[in-house]
């Protein structure tokens, strides 16, 4: 299964280089927030492929204005095609917001979620706009990753984790792809594209 993760800046490869055919060879995009609703539309347009989103800290009209034909994951576990896919959006609180929560807010919304993850056996694709705690992340609060996504991690060890925020030209050191554990670390930032192996975990 081919899949394109995308977050934080409309990508100049896929939209202002774009030509017909270009995004259909994915089964499923996923955002990890940060990107405006006509970018994420013009992505269910341009493809066959189904959209799922989380928010990012930037992305309060959302709630009342959400991109159609996107499904948002939030606090769920979205089932695709047998992937098992935990979303988690928004990011650090720096200041106010909807999408921006304290340590022990976004520990809160995770254990409201154990009853979904026990229903749903586990989790194969972690979905979230923050990064975990020193894992790509920052010490400053703005771009300091959650403690408990690392929890997430070592119990659920999904095969994925895919997450934004953090922007490549933050610095020459940040990597796009690395590893925790038994996961893969993917950060999202303009665009990733990746294969999902089916029945392998």
């Amino acid at each position: 299964m081919r899949i394109l993760a995308v977050a934080d800046t409309v990508s100049k490869y896929l939209y202002d280089c774009y030509t017909p055919g270009k995004l259909g060879g994915y089964d499923l995009i996923i955002s990890c927030g940060d990107l405006s609703r006509d970018y994420l539309e013009f992505l269910v347009d341009a493809s066959n492929a189904t959209v799922l989103y989380v928010r990012g800290n930037h992305d309060d009209s959302f709630e009342e204005r959400p991109p159609e034909g996107c499904v948002c994951i939030e606090d769920s576990v979205y089932n695709f095609k047998g992937i098992r896919i935990m979303g988690l959006g928004g990011s650090n609180r720096y200041r106010e917001g909807k999408n921006m929560y304290t340590e022990k807010q976004m520990e809160k919304r995770v254990k409201k979620m154990r009853w979904k993850l026990l229903k749903s056996g586990g989790v194969d694709i972690l979905v979230t706009h923050a990064p975990a705690r020193h894992l790509n992340d920052f010490d400053s609060l703005s771009h300091r990753g959650f403690e408990c996504f690392n929890a997430i991690l070592k119990k659920y060890r999904p095969k994925y984790f895919i997450h934004g925020h953090i922007h490549k030209n933050y610095g020459h050191n940040i990597p796009q792809r690395s590893r925790f554990e038994d996961t893969e670390v993917i950060n999202a930032y303009d665009y990733c594209s990746f294969e999902y192996e089916s029945g392998k975990n």
